[in-house]
């Protein structure tokens, strides 16, 4: 790439050095032929690897229709999203359509405000819910969270059972609870089940608002269609995101009983979503996310634990995993990783993060195993 298109371009991510040309399945392929496995999907957007046939085919015919239209026109692919994330829950709700995880996170938090919900608002120490102000404020990085927004109304507690028993104990003003059960940017860490049971026991008592964070970890990747389903959990909000689209943006707040009518005309909208084009995709996404696969999801996922525990300590749920490498945190580097053929993501505190597509097979997760142990014998 010419430097002279970088110089137009915000410094804000590291960028591999690599030109690519075109992707399809788990491979990605650079301009000048060399093939490399993607082990992130586009950071968990690409659900089913890339270029699947049914997702591009739903696309273009959709696009041989209209790209764009606007809210004032309802596509039946939105009718088919909306009911199916909805009676996913199993319960009564309605979505609003968005544009992205941070968008969905904005939409949540405007319910809580409008719902009068008032008192601390509780997240947990590196949970991620996008970088927009108001979702940034809920976000438990401070190194990306202080510099931009520090709002005193948010407390941040550590996955630590006397630690949140205290405080919901002594903090009798809470609006709402955000949880991610498995922390996506936080290092595949799952929310430990006396705490989930602690959230419930007192949001039966206090009413406070429960939101889901399922922009990563739902629409199956860990076994379950939502994340949260894996814990007695009964939240109030679910957020969804990257996934859904079949790779184009597209999210949804998903408001649950008594939160699911809280908007009336005019008082929340967007240019794009849903565009039409995005839900083409999501319908088709979706179409495929059934028992079955949810069944694969979770034997492939026990099967990648098994491989890379040997190499390292493997965290998080069914296809969306971390492993982090004893002693190495300090030497990896994602050239390393390239120079094997691998496509890698990596976490503070060296944990590599892994969002496979949900049709991965054994076969493909043995050759990331074997390229993988290549880069840890190099090291």
């Amino acid at each position: 790439m010419s430097n002279s298109i970088e110089n137009f371009i915000a410094s804000t991510y590291n960028r591999l050095p690599i030109e690519v040309s075109h992707a399809k399945g788990i491979y990605v392929w650079d301009e000048k032929g060399n093939k490399y496995i993607d082990t992130f999907m586009g950071i968990g957007v690409i659900l089913f690897g890339h270029g699947h046939e049914r997702v591009i085919s739903a696309m273009k015919e959709k696009i041989d229709r209209y790209v764009h239209l606007s809210n004032f026109f309802l596509d039946e692919d939105a009718l088919y999203v909306a009911e199916r994330l909805v009676k996913e829950t199993g319960r009564y709700g309605k979505v609003f359509f968005t544009n992205s995880g941070a968008e969905s996170t904005e939409c949540a938090m405007k319910v809580i405000s409008k719902m009068k919900k008032h008192g601390k608002i509780v997240s947990f120490v590196k949970n991620f819910h996008g970088r927009t102000l108001k979702a940034l404020s809920i976000t438990g990085f401070d190194n990306i969270r202080t510099q931009f927004i520090d709002d005193s109304n948010v407390v941040f507690l550590p996955y630590d059972f006397k630690t949140v028993k205290d405080f919901i104990e002594n903090e009798k003003d809470i609006a709402a609870v955000f949880v991610e059960v498995v922390h996506g940017s936080g290092g595949l860490n799952v929310i430990p089940r006396e705490i989930v049971e602690l959230i419930m026991e007192y949001k039966n008592q206090r009413g406070y608002v429960l939101v889901a964070d399922e922009v990563q970890s739902g629409l199956g990747r860990t076994g379950k269609f939502y994340a949260y389903q894996h814990f007695d959990l009964e939240p109030d909000i679910v957020t969804v995101a990257k996934g859904i689209g079949g790779g184009l943006p597209l999210g949804a707040c998903i408001m649950l009983d008594e939160y699911a009518d809280t908007f009336s005309t005019g008082e929340h909208g967007s240019t794009f979503a849903p565009n039409p084009v995005a839900l083409a995709a999501g319908r088709a996404v979706l179409e495929m996310i059934d028992e079955n696969l949810l069944k694969q999801v979770f034997e492939m996922g026990e099967f990648f634990k098994e491989k890379f525990s040997q190499i390292g300590l493997v965290n998080g749920l069914g296809l969306m995993r971390g492993v982090k490498l004893d002693n190495l945190e300090r030497v990896l580097k994602v050239e390393d990783f390239v120079k094997h053929g691998l496509l890698v993501n990596i976490l503070s505190g060296g944990i590599v993060r892994f969002l496979l597509p949900l049709n991965i097979i054994k076969e493909e997760i043995e050759e990331i195993y074997r390229k993988f142990e290549d880069v840890f014998e190099s090291l």
